[in-house]
């Protein structure tokens, strides 16, 4: 006896999944949340003089939690009773919360043991709704923190945060497709998606533009390195005034590691020309820092360059868009013209130069994103701006990526396109499907036939003596002409060059006056092909029958020996044909 489960109706399998789809974001958000509630109560635990309770630190939890998804936050007690807005999120929390709502919805999307996937809507909207519903309660707890929630930033952008992170996870979980759009999309859209070309070349944009943004993260961490490392006394001061106990020092420690891509991001945009702000009254820009600036105590700011003009290894900086805009066109030019794919499959200088302008504005449309959650203000009066302005950055990464890229993916595609040059390629070429070696060696013996100088047929045939093949025997009937065997001359090789056939003119000779279609010719030819066809060709010379030819006398039809009849019973002496 076998049991079986009882089967649901499809309207409670849709409920339940959808109900999975909720817990699992829940789930997701009350993680993240109790790891750094659990890290700030530790900090808490091992503090000396602790400035409040178990409940203000799970408070101050909650509200840094907040921060990490993009939220303002308020600190209520400052000297001037004036609430203080904090609004630099570190960028380093924020891959904890994204990454846990990206798995929830990821996992909530696949497909079930009986090979059925749920829908991508609905669980898209369980997920976000389950973690919202945990953010919400989070906000209204760390209510009476010392860090409180601005509640307009919670639907704008850490709703949005968490929308997109789902929505990343739903798509991974459908195999990362580019297309088919949604119904709701526009007509034009969907029938440009419809098409691979339009797919290919949108995946080259995003993996260029991608790679222009990472080009530029890394430049910016590299001129904050060597600043800090120019100020490496500034910056060890800076951590030890900070706090006595060690307890205290592990948090800076903590804090300053969260905030290093928001350092990137700063060099970044020092490197494009902006810069970024130290207050309201300052800014830095490879020229030189102007104003005075408002500049808290902290280790990772005293990489700011000193006040007044710049000097030439302020202005090194300029040369990270500059590489970042040839990472852009490289990684174009991989799909463009690759190094070692087939020359017809390269794009035409339009297309490499329509691509690698979109990766630009993509490259720009992501850096003015980062840059804009880099900064944020860190008080009121002076600190009401600090870090780059994201409205000045993207157009800067867009101008150097458009102006340094296009033309360098343009060049590099017509030095690999060149025509001398396309032999040391690893090519393979289309029409013959020889190796490289073969096809280089070919192409000198082109050259070389090319370079020599017009060879007589006859004399060519006794040069090569060696190697000219056996003279073809007739068969001991066989009636051939007189003038045919007498005209028959070996040809050295017919012509590779398809275009020897422009040699020729109207009149059917080439430019040496010689008949194309003449008899001498015509014989040399067909006895040039057998040699080269290896033996798989009837073993006489080629013969028109004289019924066929138009300035000789008709002649009686061959047999299936390839005699003629007078060859066999009309020759004088000769015996009959045996029945």
């Amino acid at each position: 006896m076998t049991e079986r489960s009882p089967m649901l109706p499809p309207e409670r399998t849709r409920t339940l999944i959808l109900a999975s789809a909720l817990l699992r974001g829940a789930v997701a958000a009350g993680l993240g949340l109790g790891s750094l509630a659990v890290l700030v109560t530790v900090l808490w635990i091992s503090s000396p003089y602790p400035d409040s309770g178990p409940g203000g630190a799970l408070r101050t939890a909650a509200g840094i939690w907040l921060l990490a998804h993009g939220a303002e936050l308020l600190r209520p007690d400052t000297l001037s009773g004036v609430p203080a807005p904090v609004g630099v999120v570190p960028l380093l929390l924020v891959a904890g919360p994204v990454w846990l709502a990206h798995r929830a919805a990821r996992d909530a999307a696949e497909q079930d043991e009986a090979g059925r996937r749920p829908s991508q809507a609905g669980v898209f909207c369980a997920v976000t709704a389950g973690y919202l519903l945990v953010v919400a309660g989070a906000a209204a707890y760390a209510r009476g923190g010392s860090l409180r929630v601005v509640p307009e930033t919670l639907a704008f952008p850490v709703a949005l945060v968490v929308a997109g992170a789902a929505a990343a996870g739903v798509w991974t979980a459908a195999g990362r497709p580019f297309g088919p759009l949604p119904s709701w999309a526009p007509l034009v859209l969907q029938e440009a998606m419809a098409r691979t070309l339009f797919r290919d070349r949108a995946e080259a944009v995003c993996r260029a533009a991608a790679t222009g943004a990472a080009a530029l993260l890394g430049g910016g961490a590299l001129v904050v390195a060597v600043a800090l490392g120019r100020n490496a006394a500034a910056a060890q001061e800076s951590f030890l005034v900070l706090s006595g106990d060690w307890s205290g020092r592990t948090a800076v420690l903590l804090l300053a590691v969260a905030l290093v891509p928001n350092a990137a991001l700063w060099g970044a945009a020092y490197g494009l020309g902006p810069g970024f702000a130290l207050g309201t009254g300052a800014t830095a820009t490879p020229l030189g820092l102007s104003g005075a600036p408002a500049v808290p105590d902290f280790p990772l700011l005293a990489a700011v360059p000193e006040p007044g003009a710049a000097t030439p290894l302020n202005w090194a900086a300029c040369a990270v868009p500059v590489v970042a805009a040839l990472a852009v066109a490289w990684c174009v030019l991989r799909r463009a013209a690759p190094a070692d794919g087939p020359r017809a499959r390269a794009w035409s200088p339009r297309e490499t130069a329509l691509t690698t302008g979109l990766a630009a504005l993509g490259c720009g449309a992501l850096m003015a994103l980062l840059t804009a959650a880099a900064g944020g203000p860190l008080g009121t009066g002076a600190l009401g701006a600090f870090g780059p302005v994201g409205w000045l950055a993207g157009p800067a990464a867009l101008a150097w990526t458009a102006i340094v890229g296009v033309p360098a993916a343009l060049l590099v595609r017509l030095w690999r396109l060149r025509e001398p040059g396309w032999a040391w390629r690893r090519d393979v070429p289309e029409e013959t499907g020889k190796t490289p070696e073969e096809a280089g060696e070919r192409k000198g013996k082109r050259k070389r036939a090319k370079k020599a100088a017009p060879v007589e047929p006859k004399r060519a045939a006794a040069s090569a003596a060696p190697v000219t093949p056996e003279p073809v025997t007739a068969p001991d009937g066989d009636a051939m002409d007189d003038d045919d065997d007498a005209g028959f001359e070996p040809y050295d090789f017919l012509p590779t060059d398809p275009w020897h056939e422009h040699e020729k003119d109207l009149h059917g000779k080439d430019l040496h006056g010689k008949d194309w279609h003449g008899k001498d010719e015509r014989e040399a030819r067909w006895a040039s092909l057998k040699q080269g066809s290896g033996g798989l060709m009837a073993d006489f010379p080629a013969h028109i029958p004289a019924a066929l030819r138009s300035d000789e006398p008709s002649a009686a039809p061959a047999d299936n020996d390839g005699r003629s009849a007078q060859g066999t019973q009309g020759a004088q002496g000769a015996p009959g044909a045996t029945p």
